[in-house]
């Protein structure tokens, strides 16, 4: 079978980088030099009976260094579907955190969000014990807590540059929707897909409407937009960071880790744990110049 294998160096890498993906294309029996798709990023074609083992050597030779091993076939690389996790991905927020900030709690918050995105708890029970303890703030929050949003590096170039290939793409977060139809408006999203929070007399309820967003709702969504846009799952991307997103990344066709829980990480088949998303597009074998943005 035809497999690429795919390096992309972080900041620090750089320089060392093309000597590395030299040295891996020998170990890996590639004939001929690496194809460059920008300076951090290259491709190296070759016919294997063992992926895992060519992505084995290349990361034995890579030890350290910040340098990011992708290895997929070369049929369907190109995504027709794109389905991307919101917080700590799309963007660099957790806004439960963030409104947890106005009220003093953003470290107890915080580690009960770290250890159900790492799966150590359970992830509604623990999304409900957190909006519970955001009962009675005013909504006026909601919209100060929202431009603290900041987009992921990349984010807009791989919204703009897929959706202009022709993919269909979508936010599904286990967020709330008053932060995620801000996000999918600004980047360019086609669809998306939130929790809401319940409001009463001006301020957060504690509450979340039913149904709430779950690993399985994201699982579930991917499923029924690639049925609904007739887009096979060899040709579908999943992106995201915590436990809550295995089961869309175990779905796709590629499903990427980016910058993972430590479960998550060890977990997909896929991760990205050094580049900004447009690692995602070099992923697929976008050239630098095809990037927009």
């Amino acid at each position: 079978m035809t497999m690429v294998l795919t390096l992309i160096a972080g900041a620090s890498a750089r320089q060392i980088f093309p000597q590395l993906a030299d040295e891996v294309a020998r170990a890996i029996g590639v004939s001929g030099q690496p194809t460059w798709l920008a300076d951090d990023a290259c491709d190296l074609v070759f016919d294997a009976t063992s992926p895992a083992l060519a992505e084995a050597a290349a990361r034995a030779l890579i030890g350290g260094a910040d340098i990011d091993v992708l290895v997929q076939p070369v049929a369907n690389r190109r995504k027709r579907l794109l389905v991307v996790d919101m917080e700590s991905t799309i963007i660099e927020n957790e806004m439960l955190d963030e409104l947890a900030d106005f009220l003093g709690l953003r470290l107890q918050i915080s580690e009960i969000t770290r250890r159900a995105m790492n799966g150590e708890i359970d992830f509604v029970a623990s999304l409900e014990a957190r909006v519970a303890m955001l009962a009675g703030l005013s909504d006026h929050v909601l919209e100060r807590a929202a431009e603290r949003i900041r987009p992921t590096a990349g984010a807009r170039q791989l919204v703009a540059t897929m959706r202009s290939a022709g993919a269909i793409t979508a936010l599904v977060s286990s967020g709330f929707m008053i932060f995620a139809e801000r996000v999918a408006a600004e980047l360019g999203f086609d669809h998306v897909v939130a929790n809401r929070l319940e409001l009463t007399g001006g301020r957060l309820a504690g509450i979340i409407a039913r149904p709430i967003v779950t690993g399985e709702t994201k699982r579930q969504m991917l499923l029924a937009l690639a049925a609904e846009h007739a887009v096979p799952l060899q040709q579908s991307m999943a992106v995201g960071d915590g436990a809550n997103d295995l089961p869309m990344l175990a779905a796709a066709g590629i499903g990427i880790a980016f910058r993972a829980k430590p479960v998550v990480a060890s977990s997909a088949r896929w991760r990205l744990d050094h580049a900004d998303l447009t690692g995602l597009l070099y992923a697929q074998g976008y050239r630098r110049e095809e990037i927009i943005g």
